[in-house]
């Protein structure tokens, strides 16, 4: 029995379009970079990238294949609303083909540990939910996460009336090698906030009590003890505490004539309960004071945790040594109100939907994310200076969020508000004007800057014969940079050696000319590459009675070489069907034969997997 693995199938998967590595051009008009520094960490060189983005990604392929640690997108939902004239097979066909070969080259893109976060409505998310179980493998699947991306409008239901209303979006998270050494690890820690009082109501609503109700007045005289060592050979300093004051809060309430709340504000660093701290650390303490002191501190620096990397200093009271666990280790304080934080699950709310329209000062209805929301992606799968992919650029959302955030980051877009959203909104948040979003929580002042780009044209179109020949469009230059990217070189032009545009390898390089090359060149040539290095020489034609002579050359002719490597020509190979061609309606004869057709098809499947018993 042959072994088959499980996929998804539909109409024209198997037909791969044979994709183009366009260069990219730079309009240095259109780029815009802050007049002087903010910082020592403003990031110049991100790119927004102007055109079909599948054709962008191969064009990006090349230089970041593993390279991106995130990639967040938004793709274009498939709700049916373009979909007038195509049959449903069709519809969700096409949106597969076009989404399967996007995602591919994104997952070439990603770093071994890198993640990718695709949101979705209802509309495709099962299909594209085993769409990419195929492309990442289903052990690489993170998480599906429940976004809340509409508030509740009331008793009318927000005008669905057949069914409930939407008020949630999906987004699929996959990571590129869950597995090996290299690979994804974990998610970095990331807080949900919730109402503190809200919070402690609903506990003891439930019967719950709430255990932080003492507050230390006064630590007291605070001795240093002794040095001791953790487990992997860090130093913990112990001090003891004398003469330590310690107060009820309902008594500091009645006492101070304040509410509960008040208290809590007032006191919020030094407010506790008594926990039983089951830790190596615990146990090493215990073990220095041997039961000794009633109330001890220890300052050390946690290599995990919220506190990683810095000073913390842990109370210990009582002779069982129970650790006092802080407010703060579950709140934190924001003015006059005090927030709980528990760590990031798979339901995300609490994003400002009411105000969304606001933020970045442009108008995107139904398609603009909030800033807060690609913050969290990009908390949870990045550090500073990361580098961070959208291909569906939209309103900018994903791009702004990033650089306020000090990641690096590359945007395509297609669509015409690239330039009238994307660009006027980057160049708000680079100017420090933009002050909406997530400005004010990450006290963003502005800096740094971006490089436009937009596909160049395709390297080889028809003349008035109807022949193929390389684009007049294109100078040495580009016709150089086009011919290594298309041969898989990396360009780089030497300033010494004329004939080394660029490398394959250490010792592997191509020379791309348009001159005729005779034998005398050739041999010019051979000599200087040398032994133990190779050269690859696209060129119009040579004069040569014995290339073979020349070990260390391979030559290939242009245009002829390339004739069948790409589709050329073709720069539309977007999400938007209504720019395919509208399909003939099928009359009763047609109708009646693709029934039979689909008949016949559905018991040679049946034959297939039961034999011939169907």
């Amino acid at each position: 029995m042959t072994k088959t693995k499980l996929e998804l199938t539909w109409i024209g998967k198997d037909k791969r379009p044979r994709l183009e590595p366009r260069i990219l051009l730079e309009d240095f008009s259109l780029s815009y970079h802050a007049t002087n520094k903010v910082s020592e960490n403003d990031i110049f060189d991100n790119k927004l990238i102007f055109g079909d983005n599948l054709l962008a990604l191969k064009a990006l392929e090349r230089e970041y294949a593993g390279k991106v640690k995130c990639i967040y997108i938004d793709p274009p939902y498939n709700t049916g609303q373009a979909f007038d004239h195509y049959d449903d097979g069709l519809e969700h066909s096409i949106w597969l083909s076009l989404m399967k070969e996007r995602f591919e080259i994104l997952k070439n893109l990603l770093t071994v540990d890198g993640v990718f976060f695709c949101q979705l409505n209802d509309d495709e998310l099962a299909y594209c939910k085993v769409l990419l179980d195929e492309v990442f493998g289903r052990s690489n699947f993170l998480n599906q996460v429940s976004v809340k991306m509409k508030q509740t409008s009331g008793a009318s239901g927000g005008g669905e009336d057949k069914r409930l209303k939407k008020n949630v979006e999906y987004i699929l998270i996959y990571t590129k090698d869950k597995d090996s050494d290299l690979g994804f690890k974990k998610f970095n820690d990331v807080y949900d906030e919730e109402d503190l009082f809200e919070v402690i109501g609903q506990m003891r609503d439930e019967g719950k009590s709430w255990k932080y109700t003492r507050v230390i007045k006064d630590f007291g005289e605070r001795k240093f003890l002794k040095t001791i060592l953790d487990g992997s050979g860090e130093p913990i300093d112990i001090f003891i505490h004398e003469n330590v004051e310690i107060e009820p809060i309902s008594q500091i309430i009645k006492k101070e004539k304040i509410t509960e709340q008040e208290c809590y504000v007032k006191y919020f660093d030094k407010i506790f309960r008594d926990t039983n701290a089951q830790s190596s650390i615990r146990t090493r303490v215990m073990d220095a004071i041997n039961g000794e002191h009633d109330f001890v501190s220890i300052e050390y620096v946690p290599k995990s945790g919220k506190s990683k990397g810095r000073k913390t200093t842990l109370y210990y009271k009582g002779n069982n040594c129970d650790l006092i666990a802080w407010l703060r280790d579950v709140a934190v304080k924001k003015g006059n109100k005090l927030v709980k934080l528990e760590k990031a699950g798979t339901y995300w709310d609490g994003f400002p939907l009411n105000n969304l329209t606001k933020e970045g000062g442009v108008v995107f209805p139904n398609g603009k994310k909030p800033e807060a929301l690609i913050q969290k992606v990009l908390e949870l799968s990045t550090e500073p200076n990361d580098l961070v992919l959208d291909s569906f650029g939209g309103s900018g959302t994903t791009g702004a969020v990033a650089h306020k955030m000090g990641r690096r980051w590359i945007m395509v877009e297609l669509g015409e508000h690239c330039h009238t959203h994307i660009i006027p909104r980057l160049q708000k948040v680079i100017n420090g004007k933009d002050t909406g979003g997530i400005t004010k929580a990450l006290n963003w002042k502005g800096g740094g800057g971006f490089r436009y780009y937009k596909l160049a044209p395709s390297l080889m179109k028809k003349d008035q014969w109807d022949n193929w020949v390389i684009n007049p469009e294109y100078n040495q230059e580009m016709l150089v940079e086009a011919m290594c990217k298309l041969e898989g070189y990396t360009y780089t032009p030497s300033e010494t050696e004329y004939w080394n545009h660029g490398r394959g390898s250490e010792t592997d390089f191509i020379y791309v000319t348009t001159q005729t090359l005779t034998d005398p060149q050739l041999q010019a040539i051979s000599e200087e590459v040398g032994e133990g290095r190779t050269l690859l020489i696209i060129a119009s034609a040579w004069r040569s009675k014995n290339i073979d002579r020349f070990i260390n050359l391979t030559l290939k002719k242009i245009p002829n070489s390339i004739i069948k490597a790409c589709e050329w020509g073709h720069d539309d190979y977007s999400l938007n069907v209504q720019n395919l061609p509208i399909s003939e309606p099928d009359t009763e004869e047609k109708t009646i034969a693709k029934k039979i057709k689909n008949t016949k098809k559905q018991s040679q499947a049946m034959g297939d997997l039961f034999g011939d018993q169907t």
